[in-house]
Formats: C-alpha cells, structure tokens, sequence
C-alpha cells in the first residue's frame, strides 16, 4: 500500500529519488546591471544561491559556471555566500564549467568542493587586468581643452583626456599586486595540493579543461546530468533554481520590481555590452 501510495507524490518526496538544486551562474561579473543587460553581482546570485542552499533533503548544490570574468570584489563576495552557505548547510558544492570560468569566473569556481569541465572548456587566468583608453589627442585635434580642478594631487590618477603618467601607471600596477595576491591566496587555499607545480599556473594564462585536470585546476571532465546520476543514482533528478516571482507572476530576479527608467538603461546596457563582449574576446568566444 505504501508503495502504490508513493506514485502519487511528487519526485523530489520520492524516498528513492535524489533531488539537486541547479543554479546557473552565466555572464561578465560586475555591480549594477539592469534589465536591458544583467550581470552577475552578489545582488543579481544571492537569492538564487539562498534558495538552493535552503533545500534541506539535498546532499549538495551543483552550479553551472559561464563566465569570463569582470569585478574581482564582486567575483569574491560571491565565492564567500556559497562557501559560507555551504559550511552552515553542511551541503557538497559541485561546478560545472561550461565554455568559460576564467578570471573572476574561476575565482567563484573554486567554491566548489569539486569542479568538473568539458574537456574543451576554457579555466584559468588567474590575473588581473586594468583597460581604459587615452582620448589626449583626440580632443586636441577636435579643439578641446580639457580642465580638471582637485584638492589632492592624486584624484584625477588616470585620467583618459590627460597623457599617461609613469607615477600613476606605478600605483595602478602596485594595486593590481595586492589584487592577483589576494586571488592566488584564494585558489591556493581551496585547491591546495592538486595544484601542481607550473610557471605559468598565475600569470593569467588559461587552458582548456583538458589540460586544467593535469594542473590541478579542474577535478574532472564530463557534463553535469551524466555526473550527478552516476554520484547520486539513475533517478537523480536536477532541479533548476530560478529567482523568485512578484505578487502578480513577475520574476523579481535582483533588479527590484520598479522599472527602470528605459532611455538610461538602454544607453548604459550598450556600455556594459561592449565591456562584457571585451570579456569574452579574450578567450575567443
């Protein structure tokens, strides 16, 4: 009887069906972010990653990694929420790397008790990069004089319409140490003795998941249905998380429930699209 009465239930009350929240992590990282472009934040994962580490029968968390990288702050505070969530909820976490993890991408990689890629996806560059462009020339050939009035000597560091400073070039490549160190302390930490002894392992370099398993920077190879039903059983079922819905069937995601004003979004989407699109350049995607 109590067998008959089980076809009844629903599959994640099943006692013999294994239940894994899914949360799909896909994008540049950066803060901001509204609907015209959305980003990957603390503020645009933390519900998202709440929700899955509230599923009290499941044994773990399995995140899916597309990222090319972006805010260093924001790639850590990310890292943080699932590692912290994963100590209080006891849960294993398991990555899935898709086309990229790379940079900021992999720094919340690392999150995971294990990582696991396709053989062709792209892990790695463990560095910090600082782009921008110098307009000096442009705006003198154009018959614009540029003027900039501070109380500092140090607050218009950088700045794109002035001609690059070696001092300033200096401070900027001394932040950048402090940065990459802080990044490397972190793989380090959560991936200790896998790593294996390469020159190159955090000079910015990347490799394909191929090659990121002999480095020691990916666990395994495979895809994320095939490996969950080979750990936890054939009737593992894969539940995707998604952000929650407003009173009137709206998804709410991170970005509020207020509608942007449409003109701004529009023009600041088109600047974080071509930063995003610089992103994903670098890895030939």
């Amino acid at each position: 009887m109590k067998r008959v009465f089980s076809r009844f239930l629903p599959a994640s009350m099943r006692s013999n069906t294994v239940t894994i929240p899914v949360i799909r992590l896909h994008g540049a990282i950066m803060s901001g972010g509204n609907q015209f472009r959305p980003s990957l934040s603390l503020a645009s994962t933390a519900a998202l990653i709440e929700k899955a580490f509230a599923m009290k029968d499941a044994p773990a968390v399995a995140i899916t990694i597309n990222s090319p990288g972006g805010s260093p702050v924001q790639s850590r505070l990310i890292y943080k929420r699932i590692r912290d969530l994963a100590e209080e909820k006891k849960k294993h976490v398991l990555v899935f790397v898709e086309d990229v993890a790379a940079s900021g991408g992999y720094m919340i990689a690392v999150a995971g008790d294990e990582i696991i890629a396709d053989p062709s996806s792209v892990v790695g560059s463990i560095g910090v990069v600082s782009a921008g462009f110098g307009f000096q020339d442009l705006i003198k050939k154009i018959g614009v004089e540029r003027r900039v009035h501070t109380a500092g000597q140090n607050k218009a560091i950088l700045d794109p319409f002035q001609p690059e400073k070696p001092d300033d070039v200096a401070r900027l490549k001394d932040l950048q140490l402090e940065i990459h160190q802080t990044f490397i302390d972190l793989v380090k930490q959560r991936r200790g003795l896998k790593l294996k002894d390469d020159p190159d392992l955090f000079t910015g370099m990347f490799w394909t998941g191929l090659k990121g398993v002999e480095l020691g920077l990916v666990d395994a190879l495979g895809d994320m249905r095939s490996f969950l039903k080979q750990r936890y059983g054939e009737k593992t079922r894969l539940q995707l998380i998604t952000p929650p819905r407003g009173f009137f069937g709206r998804k709410l995601g991170v970005f509020g429930s207020q509608a942007p004003d449409i003109a701004a979004g529009a023009a600041s989407g088109l600047i974080e699209a071509a930063e995003e699109r610089a992103h994903w350049n670098r890895f030939g995607l």
